[in-house]
């Protein structure tokens, strides 16, 4: 019993000391703007900010623009029945009970309007599913209620907590991103394809950040994978998009995109060790030093 408590006080000594260790290194970041986030009574989609958003935006408003007129089609078509129609207005009812050229209308049109929508969604789900050469590969793992992240090609490795209102201050945030902001973010540099690998440990959480235009279902016992390629640096914010227990609103996630000369030391503050695996494909530590010099 004795030597369990000291184990117990030892990882979690262990633990605090990762956590403060990530949280300084991340703390030697350039103030960045929050680009990412919700507004108070919004109702559009959040500005993308890589191409796989940009494609899911112009979805979104090309189905809007195919809904309205059918939505309107079909209200007025109601109404004209519940107004001509009734048993007052039409006491007599007609007592046909096919009409061959309407119903083949209005079998190919919507076929038709089925296929158009297709010619665009297909490419985009391609985009979206097909993995394209990581320059950055990041294992991202959902517990009750927090993230796990691992930065698989450096030994890095954090989790990231949702921070309290009061904590908020401390660590460069509002109180606007109350519920939004967390202790730790994931750190990934601009321009450069970020792949991110998705599990969970306990049950099913979803990994999702609206302006990457990102979501990916994290299960289980299996490992799933989204990519993102971010175009501006700043801060993102996201939530666990998968009912996971009595805490699920209180499982932000953060993700702050920095230059590429920010991000190599970062991952040096980290303790990354170069000597195995580059920071970034077609890093050269000579060029990276005359650079900075």
């Amino acid at each position: 019993m004795q030597l369990s408590k000291v184990s117990l006080r030892l990882a979690g000594a262990a633990a605090a000391s990762v956590a403060a260790g990530t949280a300084w290194a991340e703390s030697q970041l350039p103030a960045l703007p929050v680009l990412g986030a919700p507004e108070p009574g919004g109702t559009a989609l959040q500005n993308p900010v890589t191409a796989l958003a940009r494609e899911v935006v112009f979805l979104d408003n090309l189905l809007l623009w195919i809904i309205t007129p059918i939505t309107l089609l079909v209200t007025g078509l109601l109404a004209w029945v519940v107004i001509f129609h009734n048993r007052k207005a039409n006491p007599e009812p007609a007592r046909f009970t096919h009409n061959t050229p309407l119903e083949i209308a209005w079998t190919v049109v919507p076929s038709l309007i089925l296929v158009f929508i297709a010619i665009f969604t297909f490419p985009a789900l391609r985009h979206q599913q097909v993995m394209p050469e990581a320059d950055v590969t990041i294992k991202t793992t959902g517990l009750q209620w927090y993230w796990d992240y691992e930065y698989v090609d450096h030994g890095i490795e954090f989790s990231s907590f949702m921070l309290e209102r009061d904590e908020l201050a401390e660590y460069g945030y509002s109180d606007e991103h109350f519920l939004l902001a967390t202790d730790t973010a994931m750190v990934v540099p601009v321009g450069r394809n970020i792949l991110v690998q998705v599990t969970a440990g306990d049950v099913i959480h979803a990994w999702t950040i609206p302006a990457f235009g990102v979501k990916q279902d994290g299960v289980p016992g299996r490992l799933a994978e989204l990519w993102f390629n971010a175009e501006e640096e700043g801060i993102y914010f996201g939530q666990c998009s998968e009912l996971c227990g009595i805490n699920h609103a209180y499982m932000p996630i953060t993700v702050k995109v920095v230059s590429e000369e920010e991000y190599i030391a970062w991952l040096e503050r980290q303790g990354a060790d170069f000597a195995q695996n580059p920071p970034l494909p077609g890093w050269e530590p000579d060029v990276q030093l005359a650079a900075t010099e």
